[in-house]
Parts: structure tokens; C-alpha cells; sequence
């Protein structure tokens, strides 16, 4: 936690005629969002100017839901900062080294095999608030797509396939079995083990696009994991 900013009164003039800086941490506000999803996948975090690259990746690891399993890399003014088997430089560079403007752009990149491109702009600078645990999350919409699901391209079709004419069976399954049970008023179908067997088999499906696409993004949650510091873990975890 950045600790509480100090008292904003002046001390008296040097003999220079200048005044003492104010010692209050800074803080970085960005907005991230993955490139290629719709409806947009975007996070809205807050983290302290001393912070380094790699300390940011793990915070981008919690704050959007990865898992930290696989390689990264920053590009910043056409400089890779990111996993050393990359060759890039390293990122133990604090983010007020690079010299970013209000509005500067930079991109994070994860899973390098089919890279998840995440659009990092920075939106304003402003000084920390007392009592406020640093990093943390302030917005965001959307949950990550799960690990290794292939990029956006390959997400997107299983979007379209989760959502497309095998969910409209499936639904249609699913009532017809509720309506045999309301005709009834039992449950005496699902003593047939092939019936049983199909409808097992109808909750899974529908299990598993729930699975998918059924997850909220639960800011409380990242930021919870930001408290435990577990974005100091998952900064090296890929390693």
C-alpha cells in the first residue's frame, strides 16, 4: 500500500528561493483492452509510477483473469521489454523511466505462440489516495477468454458455435424434456437409462457454454488478488 500523502503545507523558502517537492507517490491510471473481441474485453487499473514492467504484467495478468503460463512482451517507442527467452529487454524498468505522456500508447502482448494483443493507454496521472491499496482495479467489462483457446479468431468461432444452431437443439431438448415432466408430474422418464443417458448428456453441453461464456468479470475479485499480491507472483510464474 502507497502510504498516505503527507501535509501539502509549505515549508519556508530555501535560500535559493525554492520550495521542497512534494513527496506524494504518483499514481498511473490505464485503460487496457483486448484487441479483436466484441463485445470488448477492457480494464481500468491504477498503479503506483515506481512500479516496473514485470510487476505490471502480473497486474494485467489479474486484473484481465490469465493465468501467467505463458510468455509476454511489452512494445514501448518500438522498444520489446518482455520474457527473457525472447530476447527482449528486461522488464525491470519502472514505468516513470519510460517517459510516458498522458494519452501514449503501448502494446502488451501474451501467449506469443497466438498472441493476445492488449491495447495499454495511459489516461492521467494523479497523486495516490490515503488509505487506498496499491495496485487495484477501478473498471472493466467482459471476462478473458479461457487459456490456450487460440486466439481471437479461433474465439470468436467457438462464439459463433456455442451460439449458433446446436444451442438452438439443445434448448429445444431442454423443454421438450421439462414439458415431459410438467405432462406427468414425475420424473419416471429419466428411469429409462437412454433418456437418463440424453439428458446427462444435454446439461453438459449447456454446462459447458456456461462455462465459456457464462463467467462475469468480478472487479471485487482482482482486487482482492491484488491485495494478496498475487500479481507478484504471476509476474514470474511464465518462467
Amino acid at each position: 500500500m502507497i502510504p498516505p500523502r503527507r501535509s501539502s503545507r509549505r515549508s519556508p523558502l530555501r535560500s535559493e528561493g525554492t520550495l521542497t517537492p512534494d513527496t506524494t507517490p504518483t499514481v498511473l491510471q490505464f485503460r487496457v483492452w483486448l484487441r479483436g473481441l466484441s463485445p470488448m474485453v477492457w480494464r481500468r487499473v491504477q498503479v503506483p509510477a515506481t512500479m516496473t514492467l514485470r510487476e505490471f504484467h502480473g497486474v494485467l495478468q489479474v486484473a484481465m483473469g490469465w493465468e501467467g503460463i505463458h510468455l509476454y512482451q511489452f512494445v514501448v517507442h518500438t522498444v520489446r521489454y518482455g520474457s527473457w527467452e525472447l530476447t527482449a529487454e528486461s522488464p525491470d524498468i519502472g514505468l516513470d523511466a519510460l517517459k510516458l505522456r498522458t494519452g501514449s500508447r503501448l502494446l502488451y502482448e501474451y501467449d506469443l505462440n497466438v498472441p493476445w494483443d492488449h491495447e495499454v493507454r495511459l489516461e492521467e496521472r494523479t497523486a495516490a489516495k490515503p488509505q487506498t491499496h496499491y495496485p487495484c482495479c477501478i473498471g472493466g467489462a467482459c471476462t478473458c477468454p479461457p487459456e490456450d483457446s487460440g486466439g481471437p479468431e479461433a474465439w470468436i468461432r467457438q462464439e459463433d458455435e456455442a451460439f449458433g444452431l446446436g444451442l438452438d437443439e439443445d434448448l429445444a431438448s431442454a423443454l421438450e424434456f421439462i414439458k415431459d415432466i410438467s405432462d406427468t408430474r414425475s420424473f419416471a422418464i429419466l428411469d429409462d437409462p437412454d433418456r437418463a443417458d440424453e439428458f446427462r448428456e444435454l446439461l453438459s453441453r449447456i454446462d459447458r457454454r456456461n462455462t465459456l461464456f457464462g463467467r462475469t468479470f468480478k472487479r471485487r475479485q482482482a482486487n482482492e488478488r491484488l491485495r494478496r499480491d498475487e500479481h507478484l507472483t504471476l509476474m514470474h510464474q511464465q518462467m
